[in-house]
């Protein structure tokens, strides 16, 4: 039997430059039935312009009912972006113009995500919080390897290296999952600069509130308190079971 349950959305975003950059290159993205995340590539030309290109290109997005052609519209949107920035790269005469990117789609009972780097995605359901992406980078292949444990790959020297961006190769691999959205399900989306700092106990925590204006704000304001060495972004979304046929959203945030 088909699960015809509808969805209120509720999503809150909160982005901060850090303490120790003088630029933001995050960008973050909280519109009707997507949010996105996207960090500009540390270290390289033209961060802020890789992460806003995605996040620009996603809004202009109208998406449809069904899920996986909203999948393959996400994907395109995001593939077009990484053709721009290899072009804008080849331009501007740098080497790479990249980012990273999270991207969570709702649609009905269900939804996906798409990611390429190190941003995240996780979910607190029933009090457990998983992580739900896996990084594309040099400390999580020796991670999955058993070369080097958790906490070491947090201290790795090549803890920000990553293998896979927006932008970083003339071909994007975007690794993509689907899961059956349950009523109550707090979502975050989040670059490096949250979880470098603060660990998953105090994000479990923090979203345990079911309050997404409040998680949003407190999970910036803790990854600031301990450190703040990188530009962090989050966006938290909670799905709760709505009366009706159809999906309703709530979102004070649109673009960063």
């Amino acid at each position: 039997m088909e699960n015809t349950t509808a969805f209120q959305w509720e999503s809150a975003a909160h982005t901060d430059v850090g303490l120790a950059r003088a630029r933001n290159e995050d960008a973050w993205l909280a519109a009707p039935g997507l949010w996105v995340v996207a960090d500009g590539m540390g270290g390289h030309a033209h961060g802020d312009f890789a992460s806003r290109s995605i996040v620009e290109a996603l809004s202009t997005l109208s998406l449809p009912g069904d899920l996986d052609q909203a999948i393959a519209d996400t994907r395109a949107a995001i593939l077009g972006v990484n053709q721009l920035l290899m072009d804008e790269a080849r331009h501007a005469r740098v080497r790479v113009i990249g980012s990273t990117v999270v991207a969570l789609v709702s649609r009905g009972h269900q939804c996906a995500c798409l990611w390429a780097g190190d941003s995240r995605l996780y979910l607190l359901r029933d009090n457990h919080l998983q992580q739900l992406t896996r990084d594309h980078s040099h400390v999580e292949q020796l991670r999955a390897r058993g070369l080097i444990t958790a906490d070491e790959a947090k201290h790795h020297p090549a803890h920000n290296a990553i293998t896979r961006a927006v932008g970083a190769a003339a071909t994007l691999d975007l690794e993509t999952l689907t899961l059956d959205v349950r009523d109550g399900d707090m979502f975050l989306l989040c670059s490096d600069g949250l979880y470098n700092d603060v660990d998953d106990t105090d994000i479990a925590t923090v979203l345990a509130s079911w309050d997404c204006r409040h998680a949003a704000d407190e999970l910036v304001r803790l990854a600031l308190a301990r450190g703040g060495q990188d530009n962090v972004t989050v966006v938290v979304i909670r799905a709760s079971e709505a009366d009706g046929s159809s999906e309703s959203y709530l979102s004070p945030d649109t673009t960063g």
